[in-house]
């Protein structure tokens, strides 16, 4: 009885017409219902029912609760099916956020899919050149590189990605190819301004030795497939994602360079808000981004080890 609302509880005594089986259906005593019927009747501040021994009989201001209440009682239920059906089925709007070279290449063809297989899903796609705030903004969905610099969020993570420096072979030719990290700074090197990464700094391990380049060049952009066109143009030597130089390494467009010294994760996430119990719609797409991903870039970048 805790946990039943004054008018559902009100509606109940109504529709049975006494307090004996009113108690029985509760599982509760008949003193019990009279009084949560007593307390009721004194927080509005009028009498709801006439009580005799077999029977009870309603007011004119019980009418008046009962006829109301009735329609709030509906409309809540209606309200309930409706938040239990978007959870079960998936629909609704799904507002989705992801950069730019990222989610032309395979946000946009995964929604394209996704919205066949669930027509009641709307989405609504903003794709950024970096990423923006997903809480203040209100969306449902982002999909994020690397570390994840806000524990209010839920991460899953979609594929695993890393970074690759690479360089045409005409540039490679020309300039020589760098054998140790420090050989950068000799080098053109194409530098991209992304997220709040400090600007053309390039972090490099091998093993238990690590190394922090400040890579310099002619050429910067805060576009990243504008800096790995000019790569392939011959400019210089780039920092990009394995699902984007993939095929070029293979088709032999690109050389990676000191391939023995690995750049921090860039693994692949879909973010979404903590909480317990996700909309359908949410839990649906990144289900199937998760699927459509694992096989899709793995098929990309050859046999490579994502």
């Amino acid at each position: 009885m805790d946990g039943l609302s004054d008018l559902a509880f009100f509606s109940l005594l109504v529709r049975h017409g006494n307090l004996s089986a009113t108690a029985r259906e509760l599982g509760v005593t008949p003193p019990a219902v009279s009084t949560r019927l007593a307390n009721l009747e004194r927080r509005l501040g009028v009498r709801l029912l006439n009580r005799t021994t077999r029977r009870v009989s309603v007011t004119h201001e019980g009418e008046i609760y009962l006829a109301g209440g009735g329609r709030i009682l509906a409309e809540l239920e209606a309200l309930e099916r409706s938040v239990s059906s978007t959870r079960a089925e998936p629909r609704g709007l799904l507002r989705l956020n992801a950069t730019f070279g990222f989610g032309r290449a395979h946000i946009v063809p995964a929604v394209s899919d996704f919205v066949r297989q669930y027509p009641e899903v709307e989405v609504q796609m903003q794709l950024t050149d970096r990423p923006i705030n997903l809480l203040d903004e209100r969306y449902d969905v982002g999909v994020r590189f690397g570390e994840m610099p806000d524990a209010r969020l839920t991460a899953r993570k979609l594929a695993s990605n890393r970074r690759l420096l690479c360089a045409s072979p005409a540039y490679l030719r020309t300039y020589g190819e760098p054998r140790a990290p420090a050989d950068l700074t000799r080098h053109r090197c194409i530098v991209v301004r992304e997220d709040n990464v400090a600007y053309g700094t390039w972090h490099l391990q091998s093993g238990q030795r690590s190394e922090t380049v400040k890579a310099r060049g002619a050429l910067s952009a805060n576009d990243g497939q504008s800096a790995l066109q000019w790569a392939l143009d011959g400019h210089g030597i780039v920092m990009r994602s394995e699902w984007e130089t993939a095929a070029y390494l293979r088709g032999g467009q690109l050389r990676e360079v000191l391939p023995d010294w690995a750049t921090p994760p860039a693994d692949i996430y879909a973010l979404y808000p903590e909480r317990l119990n996700l909309p359908a719609k949410t839990i649906a797409f990144v289900d199937f981004l998760s699927q459509r991903l694992a096989g899709h870039l793995r098929r990309e970048a050859g046999d490579a080890a994502w």
